[in-house]
């Protein structure tokens, strides 16, 4: 509500829900909402680029599985607040150093996933994209990249939603997106702030969570023909489709 009975501000009153806050301050919630998706969006993009080749890495060579995984699980365990204060000698006082913690804490998730889907490519379909020719570059992005794309995408919608949420943490810099309001908001106790900021973080989360699905399903047309149920069947059908289909192009 923006007002009391007797004329009484929302603002003035302090309420958790403040239509007057809105209002007044839509341009410092844009602000920071976008700084917000700014930040997210590189830190998950960057996360996955150097997820892709320590997952490859592991996957070549089993001796270096072991470290690479407790590497990143390492990563994972450091407390947010410690591993902004290692960074910020490095990186200064700026938005690299939120982008660079998160990037590190994405790690375990996308790693991990990524590996498990290349892992799980049946060997009969890599057999058979073998003998038709395809070297280790085309059977890795032609092939097995997109059977790994259902346990990639479940690592990356982890990753985000995670990464949405640990953002506030940049606060501590001045780089949280919406964490810096709510950081403010609860020093001042300004509820509406504190409230408006967390509901829009919940809101970001869940949007991205569900544009993730929607690019899955989009990039995983074998499990849109019902149910659970021969789903891996299906996939392997379309893999070696498409490996027939490009033969015969070439």
């Amino acid at each position: 509500m923006s007002s009391r009975a007797g004329g009484v501000n929302c603002l003035e009153a302090n309420d958790w829900v403040c239509g007057e806050y809105l209002r007044t301050r839509s341009q410092e919630l844009t602000d920071a909402t976008v700084q917000h998706i700014g930040i997210t969006a590189v830190s998950v993009a960057l996360g996955l680029l150097l997820a892709f080749p320590l997952a490859l890495v592991a996957r070549r060579w089993r001796g270096a599985a072991g470290p690479v995984l407790g590497l990143t699980t390492v990563l994972y365990t450091i407390p947010s607040l410690a591993m902004f204060a290692l960074l910020t000698p490095v990186f200064g006082v700026s938005a690299a150093v939120v982008v660079t913690g998160l990037v590190l804490y994405s790690l375990t998730i996308l790693v991990r996933n990524l590996l498990a889907g290349l892992q799980a490519v049946p060997a009969g379909v890599r057999e058979a994209a073998r003998g038709m020719g395809y070297g280790p570059v085309r059977l890795l992005f032609g092939v097995e990249l997109p059977l790994a794309i259902p346990a990639l995408v479940a690592g990356l919608r982890i990753a985000t939603v995670s990464t949405v949420a640990m953002t506030t943490v940049g606060s501590v810099v001045g780089y949280g997106g919406l964490g810096n309001l709510i950081a403010s908001g609860m020093a001042g106790f300004f509820k509406a702030e504190v409230l408006t900021a967390s509901v829009l973080c919940v809101l970001l989360a869940l949007v991205a969570d569900v544009l993730l699905m929607a690019l899955q399903r989009l990039l995983t047309p074998w499990t849109r023909a019902g149910g659970r149920a021969g789903v891996r069947s299906r996939a392997v059908a379309w893999a070696r489709g498409r490996a027939r289909a490009v033969k015969a192009v070439g």
